[in-house]
Parts: structure tokens; sequence; C-alpha cells
């Protein structure tokens, strides 16, 4: 029902390059119309109307099926070594601890170290769309992580936009 490619190509297509997960978001309701989705390939289905708190659960199920999939993902800094699918952290070689928001905050720093990334930014990937809190939560939790990587501040203040990792600083 797309304006130039139904959902079934556009699945089709998916298909022939990637193994990525695709959950389909469709008014097509009828069973043959789902079945014929998982036939395609589709790892989820949803008809509308949908729930957008159902939605945001379905995708992280979906997530957490592909992460559990990976074999070990080690991203190395410097001193510093990130196992994304162990949920470890190495500095100087020392394990040190991180809450699950403290790591995934680190890891989509460093995910995206070219860039100065906003508050609002890390508030939607981090805690998600979801989070009715406050943007200084992300402050509060870069001063903790810079508080850890210490003797080392590889997390740069951009004035009047948000923060930047610097791998150069490990």
């Amino acid at each position: 029902m797309l304006d130039d490619m139904d959902g079934w190509s556009v699945l089709r297509t998916i298909r022939t390059t990637s193994s990525i997960p695709v959950l389909m978001l469709t008014a097509r309701s009828q069973e043959t119309d789902k079945l014929f989705g998982f036939e395609l390939g589709a790892d989820d289905y949803m008809t509308k109307p949908f729930s957008l708190k159902e939605l945001l659960a379905r995708s992280k199920a979906l997530l957490r099926r592909v992460v559990s999939n990976q074999t070990s993902e080690v991203i190395t800094l410097g001193r510093l070594s990130i196992d994304s699918v162990a949920h470890q952290a190495t500095l100087d070689s020392a394990p040190f601890e991180l809450t699950p928001k403290e790591f995934d905050l680190l890891l989509y720093l460093i995910s995206h170290q070219t860039e100065a990334v906003s508050r609002e930014q890390l508030l939607q990937s981090v805690w998600g769309y979801d989070y009715f809190g406050d943007l200084r939560t992300v402050d509060t939790h870069i001063r903790r992580l810079r508080q850890k990587l210490k003797p080392y501040d590889p997390i740069e203040t951009v004035f009047g936009i948000g923060y930047r990792f610097k791998a150069d600083a490990l």
C-alpha cells in the first residue's frame, strides 16, 4: 500500500541483501496476510491501529534477539575496551563497573565519536522515546562516566550542543 512499491516487495528486496530484523506495521490484518509476511521473512507483524508502547516493546524484543545471537563484539579505543554483547568495559585492562544506562550512554557516544550529540539525541537513543525525565539526567550520567573514566577525560562538552567522545584522550 506504499506509493511506488508495496510492503511485500520492500521485504523481498531487504531479504535479498540483509538479515536485519523487520517488523511489518500494516493495515493488512487478515491471517493470510500475516502468514505471507512471515513466509517472506518478517520477524514480527503488527496491524493498525497499534499502540506505541507495544511497538516499542516489540522493537526492543527484536533487538534483544539480534544482540543475543551475535558473537562478542569488542570495541577498543586506546586504553578503553567495550564488549557490547557481554556488556563489559575495561580501562587500562582492568574491568570497571557501569550501570546499564552508563554503558549504553558510553557505547552511543563511542559509536558517534565524530559527532557532537545533543542531550535530546542521547535521551531518545539511550533512554527511549517514552522517557519523560529531565535533560539534566544526561548531565548526571555524563558526570558519573567521567568519574569512572578518570584519569582520562574522553567526553568533551560542546557548548550549546551537548557532548562528543574524543578517542585520542585515552
